[in-house]
């Protein structure tokens, strides 16, 4: 068991917690202090000295938010590509395989049930542009992804597997070092979306045996908006070709092109340096106080959130699996999900609501038009998750 955290501190630490009740860390956290004034110190640098000048003066502690970001999931930091978003690292990652090993008719393309629709899609299109077959694969009887089901699926065929570890409207923790281990014989590109894991759950990107493993920095990592990162394997990195290069990932030759030897092959040349400071502060905080210790936090406020949201009459709690994250999904009957958030909300606690459009074969299966979702975090209280069970209270049905 992890050392339990100083709250106090933490809140503190966190200037929003004097403002406002906040269990919307799955959509954007409130970040601590030290990542806003990282952010806002090189910006002022930039406003003194010049964007360029600015960077290169910023050029080592850049690099170290790499290397943190590779504490991160266990990996190094030539490993790592700091970019603007969880989507643009997944993004980068995909069409890097699709560029190297384009996909025909005889491809098949693995994902899970609870996939993410910006993953999805654009799985989609390669599917009905060279017509690989899209295929889901089922939840177990705890809801998670079936991984015996998984390996039946597996053949020479499967291009690619995508998953995500903590879909963001179901609760659930899939096991993706499962999966990874289904995979360790095969030559099938395997991707992780760990958006709402990394943060809040240990990550070791070695241990899952994922060739990528996107990330963002607003999530539960603390980071601010428009940053993310991506951690790249060794046979990814020796096997792909990311497309489109820049002259940042890229070098024009006087007979062609070199690639970058790291995974910043898979980074622009321009990017917000404030804000990829600001996530290198972020995750800083995070390994400081030690990532076991903020699973044990989290997990704790979320299960007195959802037993006490249990106790409510008419409210259903929708979350899955044998393991669970600080993600927490319910709905209310004889409330619209859109009303219940909407009336949370207005009594000053911040959830998000989570609608079929983001994942919409999981929302599907189960029936589902929309849940209310609430995520806390290690800066939250017991007492503020009892003013969300009031809240979610006083939303009558019909009202």
């Amino acid at each position: 068991m992890a050392a339990p955290l100083d709250v106090e501190t933490l809140r503190a630490d966190t200037p929003g917690c004097q403002v406002v009740t906040h269990l919307n860390n799955a959509g954007s956290a409130l970040p601590p202090a030290i990542v806003t004034e990282t952010v806002i110190e090189h910006l002022r640098r930039e406003e003194l000295m010049g964007g360029y000048e600015a960077q290169e003066a910023a050029a080592d502690r850049i690099e170290d938010a790499r290397a943190s970001a590779a504490t991160l999931v266990g990996g190094r930091p030539d490993q790592i590509a700091l970019l603007e978003s969880a989507t643009s690292a997944w993004d980068r990652a995909l069409t890097s395989i699709a560029f190297t090993r384009p996909l025909d008719s005889g491809d098949r393309i693995l994902v899970s049930s609870a996939e993410y629709a910006s993953n999805v899609l654009p799985l989609m299109q390669l599917s009905m542009r060279f017509g690989a077959r899209l295929e889901f694969v089922p939840d177990d009887e705890h809801g998670c992804i079936d991984v015996e089901a998984f390996t039946d699926m597996l053949d020479t065929d499967v291009a690619i597997v995508s998953v995500n570890h903590c879909p963001s409207q179901n609760g659930l923790v899939n096991d993706v070092a499962g999966i990874g281990a289904a995979l360790r014989e095969t030559d099938t590109w395997y991707l992780v979306d760990a958006c709402q894991s990394l943060g809040q759950l240990p990550v070791d990107a070695g241990a899952i045996g994922a060739d990528f493993v996107s990330a963002t920095g607003r999530k539960f990592l603390r980071g601010p908006r428009g940053t993310g990162f991506l951690y790249a394997s060794d046979e990814a990195l020796d096997e792909l070709e990311p497309f489109p290069l820049d002259l940042h990932s890229g070098t024009w030759q006087s007979g062609g092109y070199d690639v970058q030897r790291t995974a910043a092959r898979f980074e622009y040349w321009e990017k917000s340096y404030a804000a990829l400071l600001g996530m290198g502060a972020a995750i800083d905080y995070a390994l400081d106080l030690g990532v076991a210790a903020i699973a044990e936090r989290i997990a704790d406020l979320a299960d007195h959130a959802r037993d006490g949201l249990r106790d409510i009459p008419g409210v259903q709690v929708h979350d899955r699996g044998l393991r669970q994250s600080g993600i927490v999904t319910f709905t209310r009957d004889g409330v619209a999900p859109a009303g219940l958030a909407a009336g949370v909300r207005a009594a000053g606690v911040n959830v998000s609501l989570s609608t079929p459009e983001y994942s919409r074969r999981d929302f599907d299966l189960h029936q589902l038009d929309g849940v209310v979702r609430a995520s806390p975090h290690v800066y939250n209280t017991m007492e503020e998750i009892d003013r969300l069970l009031v809240a979610v209270a006083s939303v009558r049905p019909g009202g």
